[in-house]
């Protein structure tokens, strides 16, 4: 198999790896630390390459994640990323211990051998990369040998004088290591051996075979569309397998953008050609939400009653339903589990993942759940969607109900839903549309002070948000022309009664996740 084993330390810049390892063509999978000491789930995955991330941890913290050390004997290459390296040298007997000063930020390492990671580069030559550590390694173990150092660390890489084992004490991974691509593309390519073939249009031919060898020749599935480009593209690729055995089914369940379900049935009606069903659930849903103010109690709530109504729908589907297509991608899955397998470090539980009713009807199909967004566009386009599908930002499958903070009901749902349609007509009107990830309003669970034609109001107040991001993992608030955000400010202020105030959000991700809830 040509692709990568990622094993995840807990370093807030694994996902970065896949990225780079991705946008070099070759697929890979990130997977909890903990399965560094499996090594039959390691030989079932037969990985090319085996990379090792950073992480937080100190090797020599009580319980500390760890490998297996024949891991690094397998005749598989693995390359040790910070805290990886620092995995590596303790497992192969090398003397790592606690910096006097942590080395945080740039720096700049001498290359000693322009070999192996640094095949191409000049010999003691210095290039700046980002480190992030507090340990170091004085002495590399037997059979090593230190292919470049800093002023901090005597060992900043390191590699095996025979077997295929290497590690660096930076990460390549970021942007901030700006000949880290070049690392990273001799550990692929020159050290793996690895085919750059990870393309649309291979991953469509893959997952096409795959459905079908899933699924069988008789069964039938249904699919949650909902309008966005995940269930848009997961259904567009579910079709192309099983053809009119899919039954595409979009829940009016309250919680939409305004005329977006009078949208949804002419968009993908038109282009799609798919059997379509329409499910009016609002009130259902608000129900269940009644007096609920927890935002990981509304995903659940949500989940749950979603599985319901799916399975009311498929009794009017004819034939034999075991199969539900969700648009699952990789950063919901990510934010949704620990790196380590543990409860610990979850961000929130998206509802297509911890929020699903545990005894499900169905065996799940989600052909995109290894995916980052922009792959999904990419995998859109090459299914032959249109602009105005692939293009569109994302919306969260709970929808409003986790833009509304707090209590969720119908009169704060019409409320912002006036607000965030006049903010996303303000921005296509500035032409701003394209160059945003998402954008959308948040009614806050605060009411504020405001004068208003001479007179005292105590009125409702919005946040907006809008982010730059290339895969939803990080991201950017967006800088917004003043002249236009005052345009928006003053729209909704005077269009939308109930409303007073209007703050911008300029929050990026991390520390702040794009959504409020």
């Amino acid at each position: 198999m040509n692709r990568i084993l990622i094993l995840d330390y807990g370093s807030q810049f694994t996902q970065l790896i896949a990225r780079r390892v991705r946008e070099a063509h070759v697929y890979c999978e990130i997977h909890p630390a903990a399965r560094g000491t499996d090594l039959a789930f390691v030989r079932k995955f037969d990985a090319k390459g085996i990379v090792l991330s950073g992480g937080p941890s100190s090797v020599f913290d009580p319980g500390a994640p760890t490998a297996d050390p024949t891991l690094l004997n397998l005749g598989v290459p693995v390359l040790g990323i910070c805290y990886g390296m620092q995995l590596v040298a303790q497992l192969a007997g090398g003397k790592v211990r606690p910096s006097r000063e942590r080395e945080y930020g740039r720096a700049e390492v001498t290359i000693r051998e322009a070999t192996g990671l640094f095949a191409g580069f000049e010999p003691h030559s210095c290039i700046t990369v980002w480190a992030s550590h507090g340990d170091r390694i004085d002495a590399p173990p037997p059979h090593f040998r230190v292919t470049a150092s800093s002023a901090n660390a005597p060992v900043a890489a390191m590699q095996h004088e025979s077997q295929p084992v290497y590690g660096v004490l930076f990460h390549p991974e970021v942007a901030h290591t700006p000949r880290g691509s070049e690392i990273l593309h001799n550990f692929l390519f020159e050290i793996c051996g690895c085919t750059p073939d990870w393309t649309p249009g291979h991953f469509i031919e893959q997952e096409v075979r795959r459905i079908r060898e899933l699924v069988g020749p008789a069964q039938r599935a249904i699919c949650g569309l909902s309008g966005g480009v995940d269930s848009a593209v997961a259904a567009a690729l579910v079709h192309r397998a099983m053809g009119d055995r899919l039954t595409c089914i979009f829940v009016d369940h309250g919680l939409l953008r305004l005329n977006e379900r009078e949208q949804v049935e002419r968009t993908f009606r038109a282009h799609l050609g798919l059997d379509l069903r329409v499910v009016e659930a609002g009130a259902r849903f608000l129900g269940e939400l009644r007096g609920v103010e927890d935002p990981e109690e509304k995903r659940r709530r949500i989940g749950h009653t979603f599985i319901d109504v799916f399975e009311d729908a498929a009794r009017h589907v004819p034939g034999d339903v075991g199969f539900l297509v969700q648009g699952t991608l990789y950063p919901d899955v990510i934010e949704s589990a620990s790196p380590r397998g543990g409860p610990s470090v979850t961000i929130k539980t998206h509802h297509n993942v911890g929020g699903l009713r545990p005894d499900l009807p169905w065996k799940l199909i989600e052909p995109l759940r290894e995916l980052f967004k922009d792959e999904v566009r990419q995998v859109g386009r090459e299914l032959g969607l249109p602009e105005e599908i692939v293009g569109r930002h994302p919306f969260p499958g709970p929808g409003l109900a986790i833009r509304v903070l707090g209590l969720v009901t119908e009169e704060r749902l019409d409320l912002l839903r006036r607000v965030d349609a006049t903010y996303v007509e303000e921005i296509r009107a500035a032409g701003l549309y394209d160059q945003i990830w998402q954008a959308f309003a948040v009614l806050l669970p605060i009411r504020s002070v405001g004068v208003m034609g001479d007179g005292r109001t105590y009125d409702h107040v919005v946040a907006l948000r809008a982010v730059t991001s290339r895969d939803g993992m990080t991201a950017d608030w967006y800088a917004f022309p003043p002249d236009v955000l005052a345009k928006m400010s003053s729209r909704i202020i005077n269009e939308v009664r109930g409303v007073n105030r209007v703050v911008y959000d300029v929050s990026s991700k991390p520390p702040a996740t794009i959504e409020w809830e």
